[in-house]
């Protein structure tokens, strides 16, 4: 039974992964993401149903558009293959329950921050404040595993903590440091997973920066999107975070 719901996942998965990356191209462009029908952006062609069939066409068609031969980028691959894998991870970690329905709206909505702030340095409204919303009231529902109390705190806390260094940074350094998307983001990670899961995400999205931001050569002196490493902080708290605390009371309950 736990195959059949797996493989219905990842079906699933494949399917959504296919629709981020209409959202990831049309909402920075703010174009509706249901019409027009997907085609391509080179020659405006419709893509036929055959060549839009997630990972498979990317590959058949040798990441070439069908008519114009133009290259499709390599990130809506990487969607369509990271999506189901998600979606599968969360589904092992949660089983069939309200967390994994709670998650995976969560990680939906990261996959698509992540990408449009990577490539187009925004995090639309549009995104991080319907999340901020859902995260709060799902809080609600029993059993949850953050209370709703955490999750207004967590919104809270990164929401002030953030729009604070942001303004300290701004005045000493007459530079703009986080965004406004930045800091609603992090608000939204917080109504998720609460006020620790909030302290956890900042500090494991800045170690990120840290390793990931030099080993891909980024010059230090320019902007860098941050979006992304808060969302890698978070999703590793979800899927992790309990099992990084419970190492380090068992490692100092040694001493």
């Amino acid at each position: 039974m736990n195959l059949i719901i797996s493989f219905f996942v990842v079906v699933f998965g494949l399917a959504f992964g296919s629709f981020f990356n209409v959202c990831i191209y049309r909402l920075p462009k703010k174009e509706s993401i249901v019409f027009p029908n997907s085609h391509c952006p080179s020659c405006n062609r419709k893509i036929k149903t055959i060549h839009n069939i997630p990972i498979f066409s990317y590959i058949w068609l040798k990441g070439q558009c069908s008519y114009c031969g133009t290259k499709i980028h390599w990130h809506y691959f990487l969607v369509e293959l990271i999506t189901p894998l998600l979606f599968l991870l969360f589904y092992l970690q949660f089983g069939w329950s309200w967390l994994f329905l709670k998650y995976l709206i969560f990680v939906s909505f990261a996959i698509i921050i992540f990408f449009i702030d990577t490539f187009s340095k925004i995090i639309p409204d549009v995104l991080s404040l319907p999340l901020i919303f859902l995260g709060i009231t799902l809080s609600f529902i029993p059993d949850s595993d953050v209370s709703w109390l955490s999750s207004l705190l967590g919104a809270f806390f990164g929401f002030i903590v953030f729009l604070i260094t942001a303004y300290l940074f701004q005045i000493a350094t007459h530079k703009e440091s986080l965004g406004g998307g930045d800091i609603k983001l992090i608000a939204a990670v917080g109504s998720f997973i609460g006020i620790l899961g909030t302290i956890f995400t900042v500090i494991f999205g800045s170690l990120f920066a840290l390793i990931l931001l030099p080993a891909i050569g980024h010059d230090r002196r320019k902007e860098f999107p941050f979006g992304p490493f808060l969302v890698m902080g978070a999703l590793s708290y979800i899927l992790f975070g309990h099992s990084i605390f419970q190492y380090y009371i068992n490692y100092f309950s040694y001493f």
